[in-house]
């Protein structure tokens, strides 16, 4: 690791500390760090303004404790280390704020994970479906491990 590869590192350890509840540092490339959700928009801003980290992607997992959201960015100027900021979003209050009005790069993958997994994203500014149709029923996200499609597990069972 090059002094300028670690110094990205550090800088964002320093300047978000107030912010950063935990960091794991997987590989010397890959790097996570998890901060509340109300934090989400100022890190997100700091990463890709001030650090000049390029925005990958987010995804989102369903797990016990809420729907955990993971946003990518990436310092190709800094040896491609990549950052990962996970928060958690609980599923009885499914909402947190968009980084979609900041990056805009977020529009289409924050309404993916809308779709999939439930979670509204507060002042995006196209929040329609992407990839459910209009009549998908409300309230269905087949990214949750309670969804259950029973059309599909009627029609399985007809086939045996």
């Amino acid at each position: 690791m090059t002094k300028r590869e670690k110094d990205i590192i550090i800088q964002i350890k320093e300047s978000l500390k107030e912010k950063i509840i935990s960091w794991e540092e997987r590989t010397a490339n890959r790097h996570y760090f998890t901060i509340k959700k109300g934090d989400i928009v100022a890190v997100a801003r700091y990463l890709f303004e001030k650090g000049k980290a390029r925005f990958i992607t987010a995804s989102g997992i369903d797990t016990p404790r809420g729907i955990e959201i993971l946003y990518h960015f990436s310092f190709d100027h800094h040896g491609g280390k990549v950052v990962t900021v996970k928060t958690l979003v609980p599923k009885d209050k499914c909402e947190i704020e968009s980084i979609t009005p900041y990056i805009t790069g977020a529009v289409f993958i924050e309404r993916e994970i809308q779709d999939l997994l439930g979670v509204r994203f507060l002042n995006h500014p196209d929040p329609r479906p992407l990839l459910a149709a209009e009549s998908w029923p409300k309230d269905w996200y087949p990214l949750r491990c309670d969804f259950r499609d029973t059309q599909f597990t009627d029609n399985t069972k007809q086939e045996k």
